[in-house]
């Protein structure tokens, strides 16, 4: 895209986002062209409509549509849902045994409106994916931290031979596609939040002057932007050179990062944070959501530390 159609394209995504979430985003979504810019240009796509997504904390089938396609299961005749792994892990969601497949994963509030779901199996270093009806799978919605999300956890065990055969797949840069997807996600909902911070320093009046004129509360206003500015720089590296190990790295920044913006929004806003009333506890909730799914930062970032004492070799520096 040119400059002006990046800018037509940012400002129809914004827009949409900003009226609602669920059918009526998807349908505005194929409206505007955006399934057709994720083949076309992916990381423009990915990275416009997650960050808008995130900064209206609103929900849509997006993310089964980014894996899906990464696992060539979109079709615009039939689209699918893809079963996720649990909150905090990335691995396939699917167990193997004497012709049979558990699932225990998790479903974007879309699965329910979806006819077929995606499930990927672990075969050794291999992953093949099989698809079938999602009325063959139980579904249990999560009422937990952030039930605004619409995460269901799938639960289900069926013979192989009932299932549509989809062939291997590559699961891992499926998962490092949807890592990078939410973390552009989890930096939308960290402008969101900074913003909501911002507008109370100036407008809070103590002592006489706006909460902003004191240097404790600029201090954390700073460090949120740095936060973000940092995540961004290398969710644009990882863009650059796109690998398992730059995705992950990439969403466990990501995620702390939110979670950094998080805290010092909630210090800022003081009081006024706490209440239902306003919209930054729904932020907060999902952040901490967004941070546990394909990969919670914390296990990513352990999982990197001990690949590294194992290999004895340090992963790729970038230009930030």
């Amino acid at each position: 895209m040119d400059a002006a159609e990046l800018q037509l394209f940012e400002s129809g995504i914004r827009r949409a986002t900003e009226t609602g979430g669920g059918e009526a985003l998807e349908a505005a979504l194929t409206e505007l062209g955006w399934h057709d810019a994720l083949r076309v240009d992916t990381r423009t796509a990915v990275s416009v409509f997650f960050e808008c997504q995130g900064a209206a904390n609103v929900t849509s089938s997006a993310l089964d549509e980014v894996v899906g396609e990464e696992l060539a299961a979109e079709s615009s005749d039939d689209p699918v849902a893809v079963v996720l792994p649990p909150l905090r892990e990335w691995e396939a969601p699917g167990r193997l045994g004497d012709d049979r497949c558990a699932v225990l994963g998790l479903g974007t509030e879309a699965i329910g409106r979806r006819n077929t779901a995606v499930v990927v199996m672990a075969n050794g270093d291999r992953h093949t994916a099989v698809a079938l009806k999602t009325s063959a799978l139980e579904l249990r919605p999560l009422h937990g931290l952030d039930p605004a999300l619409g995460l269901v956890e799938v639960v289900g065990d069926f013979d192989l031979a009932s299932a549509d055969d989809r062939g291997p797949v590559d699961w891992n840069g499926a998962v490092a596609l949807g890592q990078l997807a939410l973390g552009h996600e989890l930096v939308g909902s960290a402008r969101a939040m900074l913003e909501l911070a911002r507008q109370h320093a100036l407008e809070r009046i103590q002592f006489g002057r706006p909460i902003g004129s004191f240097q404790a509360v600029r201090h954390r206003l700073a460090e949120s932007l740095v936060a973000i500015e940092a995540t961004t720089a290398f969710l644009g590296a990882a863009w650059d050179k796109p690998t398992p190990i730059t995705a992950a790295m990439a969403k466990g920044l990501a995620g702390r990062s939110a979670r950094t913006v998080a805290r010092h929004a909630q210090q800022v806003l003081a009081g006024i944070g706490f209440t239902t009333e306003h919209p930054l506890h729904r932020y907060i909730r999902r952040t901490l959501v967004l941070d546990q799914l394909l990969g919670a930062g914390t296990a990513l970032t352990r999982r990197l530390g001990s690949d590294i004492l194992e290999s004895g070799t340090l992963p790729p520096t970038f230009p930030l």
